[in-house]
């Protein structure tokens, strides 16, 4: 009995060096494959065995999704020849904006535009200060005495927040692109000096030529 013992200790004592050892060793059999070798694609993870497998990646988003919690999609791409002048032709989703959304709309320029453009989008925000700021050049002004911003179409703005130009870089990690297109409709309705879009639209009409209310229900962004 004490032999049995003496053995059974030995071979457990063999057992547990050997489970303890830095030598990798590959199970002989996997009951939970799919657990021990994941098949899924990981972020991060080496892509290059796909394209040995024969399986096209090229890490982008699948075309026409949208990314979770986004409420707004924009189409145009960057790289898209024309990306810049065709973005003219595309409408703010949001529409006329209530008076709790505009004050909202207001905080996310003052937050993020109003550095350089100033808080009277006149260009001269703090870091310009009548050129006593750290930047030499003026940002643009996007007030209503400048008529090359106030009859720049809305798609066009957004593409530029979204992307960047000139020296603005892209803001679109950080606001979304529904806080893009309020921003915009903030600063278009600043410059008609109205509470609104809509309300800006039909101020400028009347004052061209009397157009009547259908043709500025025409002209309003679509909902």
């Amino acid at each position: 009995m004490k032999k049995l013992s003496i053995i059974a200790i030995v071979t457990a004592g063999i057992i547990l060096a050997q489970g303890c050892s830095d030598v990798k060793r590959k199970p002989s059999r996997v009951y939970m494959p799919d657990m021990a070798y994941s098949v899924a694609v990981e972020t991060y993870s080496d892509h290059s065995r796909l394209a040995d497998s024969g399986i096209f990646y090229n890490a982008r988003p699948v075309e026409g999704t949208v990314k979770r919690g986004e409420e707004v999609h924009y189409e145009m791409l960057k790289d898209t020849t024309g990306s810049y002048d065709n973005a003219a032709t595309h409408k703010n989703p949001l529409g006329p904006l209530e008076k709790d959304q505009l004050a909202e709309a207001e905080r996310l320029y003052l937050v993020n535009c109003g550095i350089c453009h100033g808080t009277k989008l006149d260009g001269n925000g703090p870091l310009y200060k009548d050129g006593a700021g750290p930047f030499s050049a003026q940002p643009a002004n996007l007030s209503g005495a400048n008529p090359k911003y106030t009859t720049m179409a809305e798609g066009t703005m957004f593409h530029s927040i979204t992307y960047g130009k000139g020296a603005m870089g892209s803001y679109a990690s950080q606001v979304s692109a529904k806080q893009r297109w309020m921003i915009v409709s903030y600063i278009k309705a600043k410059q008609g000096g109205a509470a609104g879009p809509a309300t800006a639209t039909a101020a400028k009409d009347s004052t061209a030529g009397g157009k009547d209310s259908s043709a500025t229900k025409k002209m309003a962004p679509a909902k």
